[in-house]
């Protein structure tokens, strides 16, 4: 896994330093992990949801090509950026949709199914995505840190390696990261 962590990195650095062919070269390594992040945001998502992951993915790398400039440090960050940019294009389905139905019923996400905020109550995902908001004003790094470990499923050992912090550390932050998280969704 560290190598093709620093194969990645390492191709992710050129591409923000102009290389195309890297970016070509990332894409096919990289693919599969994205499918699987985007299918653990459609698992969140209504049921008769019409975008798939495969889609979203598509989606995800229009966007992303469409940034004049693009920068990461490492594997990591490109995925928080992934899972980020997922987030944001689903609210935006969810948006038009809640538009095109004329105020209809916002599309719910079901949290009991997520393995780490099993504690949280069905959300919308546009009461999620403003509640992380919330959050990332009152700590940016309890905001990375649900990314992370919800929406990229990141365990407390590589979350405690990428803030350079130890794991039991994380396990405590994680615990105010989510009352945090609750609270904010719990605001109406």
């Amino acid at each position: 896994m560290a190598d093709l962590d620093s194969k990645v990195t390492k191709l992710l650095q050129e591409w923000a330093g102009g290389d195309l062919s890297a970016r070509d070269q990332l894409i096919p390594i990289v693919i599969d992990e994205l499918r699987s992040l985007a299918r653990l945001f459609l698992v969140k998502e209504r049921r008769d949801h019409t975008l798939q992951p495969t889609a979203l993915v598509n989606e995800f790398f229009e966007k992303l090509l469409k940034r004049d400039h693009v920068q990461w440090e490492n594997r990591m960050q490109f995925f928080k950026s992934a899972s980020d940019l997922m987030r944001h294009i689903l609210v935006d389905y969810a948006r038009r949709r809640r538009a095109a139905k004329r105020g209809g019923d916002v599309p719910k996400v079901p949290l009991e199914n997520a393995p780490t905020l099993a504690d949280l109550p069905d959300v919308d995902f546009e009461k999620l995505y403003d509640a992380l908001d919330v959050l990332e004003r009152e700590n940016p790094h309890h905001r990375e840190l649900v990314d992370l470990k919800f929406f990229f499923g990141r365990s407390h050992a590589e979350i405690a390696k990428h803030f350079g912090v130890s794991a039991d550390t994380i396990k405590l932050r994680w615990k105010a990261a989510k009352a945090r998280l609750y609270r904010a969704l719990k605001k109406d």
